[in-house]
């Protein structure tokens, strides 16, 4: 499952610990922290931070640490908290009603609303990341001497089964180990805690109850998995997004290879009516069982996720 923005796709496997490091390393994540003002390039730690929000941040700031003493600048990036990122995709009702009474699913609603900020998100996003315009600044024999500083994840280069560089530091100093063993294990507990949530009979009850009334609403039916009914029905509505509308089809050509023409807000206007209609009995169909839910999704770090 996934957000309805981009910037939060990332987010959501925040047991994959050290592959989550090393996407940071490369300037992709979005960084939504704190700056630390005491200390350059480096993030503050939430005081309300999970322990595996918590080893991000100290990860990050490790390969900081190192890439300092290979004589380089590296910009921690903070890692997304996965309870934020997931508030108005269901796990704060009041919230996610709000959204989805004027924006739906947030598809269509681009058309009507370009310049929304809460559907075009974070512009900052889509610009350079700090450590890229820093790699932009060196010279190709630097920035040669940078990749190798910093390092790279396992299966990076045939015959490779461990990170290097600083990537390596930073996992040792924070996991105490640079085996991806540890990337294994942390993979075999998301599908462990998936597993728990489809398995807990609580969640079953009140996904099939939920399931039960999206069908008498005639809004088909695909899974009644708990890891997974949580976000069809915004799944099947970005399938069928027209295209112009901000949903996949979009990003479509024409068969020339030009890009499809944008829709116009007269001719949104009808289709976001109908997605509001269907995003809110989504909403209310599945309340309970998102109530349910989420408290247990985020303290199964890794599980899929139930927008």
């Amino acid at each position: 499952m996934s957000g309805s923005r981009a910037v939060r796709k990332l987010a959501v496997a925040v047991s994959l610990l050290p592959l989550l490091a090393a996407c940071g390393a490369d300037g992709e994540t979005a960084s939504a922290g704190k700056q630390s003002a005491g200390s350059a390039g480096q993030l503050d730690v939430p005081a309300d931070a999970g322990a595996e929000l918590k080893n991000q941040y100290l990860v990050e700031n490790a390969i900081a640490d190192c890439m300092k003493e290979q004589g380089f600048t590296y910009t921690a990036v903070a890692p997304v908290d996965p309870a934020s990122s997931w508030a108005t995709d269901g796990a704060d009702y009041e919230l996610t009603k709000k959204f989805r009474q004027k924006y739906g699913f947030g598809y269509t609603a681009r058309a009507v609303y370009p310049d929304d900020p809460e559907l075009v998100g974070d512009r900052s996003a889509n610009e350079p990341s700090a450590n890229a315009k820093y790699v932009e600044t060196l010279t190709p024999a630097q920035k040669t001497a940078y990749d190798k500083a910093l390092g790279s994840v396992p299966g990076s280069e045939k015959g490779q089964n461990d990170w290097t560089g600083c990537l390596a530091t930073a996992n040792k100093k924070v996991y105490g180990s640079t085996s991806p063993k540890e990337l294994l294990d942390a993979s075999s507990r998301s599908q462990e805690n998936a597993q728990a949530l489809n398995g807990d009979q609580k969640l079953v009850g009140l996904a099939q109850s939920y399931a039960s009334c999206l069908k008498r609403d005639g809004i088909p039916v695909t899974t009644t998995q708990p890891t997974s009914i949580g976000e069809m029905v915004k799944l099947q509505a970005s399938a069928s997004a027209p295209a112009g509308g901000g949903g996949p089809a979009a990003a479509a050509e024409n068969p020339d290879g030009t890009s499809t023409e944008s829709m116009s807000k007269e001719e949104a206007l009808p289709l976001l009516t109908k997605e509001i209609a269907l995003a809110m009995k989504d909403l209310e169909c599945g309340k309970d069982f998102r109530a349910a839910y989420f408290p247990q999704f985020f303290k199964n770090p890794g599980s899929t996720g139930a927008g």
